[in-house]
């Protein structure tokens, strides 16, 4: 009951119970329904075939009732005596009157009724008639027939039979109402057979549903079952390098391997990245803290060689490393930039402010007056400028400038240089941790390679985007692109 395979084949079993129930009801209403008007119109016709006779003045005994098994009638007076009856029957119920006997006063039709009299007023009666809703004298009623239910007892044979009633005025006033039955022996088969049928082909339907959903969700899961079991394999193994096998089609669970495989590859790349970060690290944490033990030793067996300036040195720079590596090993874990509105022109002249003693001296360009306000964090927004400044005055010939300006919907701060630049193939790589371009040069005066990287990461943890262009100087120009406040 757990698996989806059960799940859908129970839900389509029920879905479709309904529906064939629902659908077989309407369709037993509606035979049931087409039955009783076909019994109605055999009941009306028979009725009125008697009604007829009765209009033109046949006497009782010799009105004709034809299929009197079939289509038993019964005939009444005004007051409801029984006065003509279908040849062996026995009982009736659902008519005028329970009785089969005529009555004994009624004659051969030609007794009048108690209004009738001799002095010529039979226009008058036939009016009375008319405003009492009856059928005028020699008339059949035009009027739609009653119609109930009740039996018959023709012979020895007792049936439901469905009844009209019409009335008739005879040519002596008497108005007399004619009951006639149609069987519904017809209609109780032919319902009893369609309720049987889909009574017995039902359960063999929904069993045939459930057995095909069953065995159509079983082949359309089995690809499932394939990558649930890579997966596990990838768990139990730890080899990132596999992938889950996607089957041939273009369906949904073609594109869940796919996803699934796009997963895995980042995974292994991140991983990769992690390790190559941690042992990157170990090498570069491994420099500065044995020059720094070296001094140390030395300084301990000869106080009077001790390089103080050079320990200090090594001390900071394991000290900006170690930053480094917290601050990136917090920007991995998903650390949230911050909301606070921060204004980079502010900034950047801050940030300046604080560098008098630098190699070159840095040129601002902050138009007075602007709004250059964004949101995030602002020691990590610092943090990104001071390295982008850090990684000019590194390369610069002679000059380094920063510029802030509006761009589009954000904010670009702009670190140029005069130096050598960075070659067009090179301008993604430079942003890999660890990366520093020119390999002979020494550690203290290229540092860890990480500044870039940090910058990069903070930039588009903040929404933004930090590139790398030719400056019109001749060296690189570092754009770093923020979003303004929404």
């Amino acid at each position: 009951m757990r698996s989806v395979r059960a799940r859908a084949a129970i839900g389509a079993t029920l879905v479709v119970a309904v529906a064939l129930v629902a659908a077989g009801l309407a369709v037993l209403l509606v035979l049931r329904a087409n039955l009783i008007d076909q019994a109605d119109l055999q009941a009306e016709v028979a009725a009125r075939e008697a009604a007829g006779q009765l209009a033109t003045g046949t006497p009782y005994e010799d009105v004709e009732l034809d299929d009197e098994e079939d289509h038993p009638v019964q005939v009444t007076d005004e007051e409801d005596r029984v006065v003509i009856v279908s040849k062996d029957l026995k009982a009736v119920t659902g008519t005028g009157a329970s009785g089969v006997t005529p009555a004994p006063s009624a004659s051969a039709g030609a007794t009048p009724s108690p209004g009738d009299d001799d002095d010529g007023d039979d226009d008058a009666d036939d009016d009375g008639d008319e405003d009492r809703g009856r059928p005028g004298r020699g008339e059949v009623s035009s009027d739609d027939p009653d119609f109930t239910d009740g039996t018959a007892t023709v012979g020895r044979t007792t049936a439901d039979y469905r009844f009209a009633a019409v009335e008739a005025t005879t040519p002596d006033g008497v108005t007399l109402t004619v009951y006639a039955g149609a069987p519904l022996a017809a209609e109780q088969e032919a319902v009893n057979t369609v309720r049987g049928a889909m009574l017995t082909g039902l359960p063999l339907l929904l069993v045939v549903v459930a057995g095909v959903t069953w065995l159509v969700t079983r082949r359309a899961l089995r690809p499932v079952e394939g990558i649930r079991r890579e997966m596990a394999a990838i768990t139990a193994s730890e080899d990132l390098a596999r992938r889950v096998p996607e089957p041939g089609s273009r369906d949904e669970i073609a594109a869940l391997a796919r996803t699934t495989n796009e997963t895995l590859t980042v995974l292994e790349a991140s991983v990769e990245r992690q390790r190559r970060f941690v042992a990157d690290a170990s090498h570069e944490l491994r420099s500065p803290i044995a020059s720094l033990r070296t001094q140390l030793e030395v300084a301990e067996a000869h106080p009077e060689l001790l390089d103080l300036p050079g320990a200090v040195a090594d001390t900071v720079r394991l000290q900006v490393l170690a930053a480094d590596l917290l601050l990136l090993a917090r920007l991995d874990a998903g650390e949230k930039p911050g909301s606070a509105t921060v204004e980079l022109g502010a900034l950047v002249r801050e940030e300046v402010s604080q560098r008098a003693g630098d190699r070159i001296a840095v040129q601002v360009e902050v138009p007075e007056g602007g709004a250059f306000e964004v949101n995030g964090s602002r020691g990590q927004l610092s943090r990104v400028i001071g390295n982008l400044l850090d990684n000019a005055q590194r390369h610069a010939e002679g000059s380094v400038a920063v510029s802030v300006a509006a761009d589009g919907r954000g904010v670009r701060v702009e670190v140029r240089d005069d130096g050598a630049g960075v070659p067009e193939e090179e301008r993604e790589r430079i942003f890999e941790r660890f990366v520093r371009l020119d390999d002979a040069r020494s550690r203290d005066d290229g540092g860890a390679g990480l500044g870039l990287a940090i910058a990069r990461d903070v930039a588009s943890r903040h929404g933004g985007t930090l590139t790398v262009h030719r400056a019109a100087e001749g060296g690189a120009a570092f754009r770093l692109w923020l979003p303004r406040p929404s």
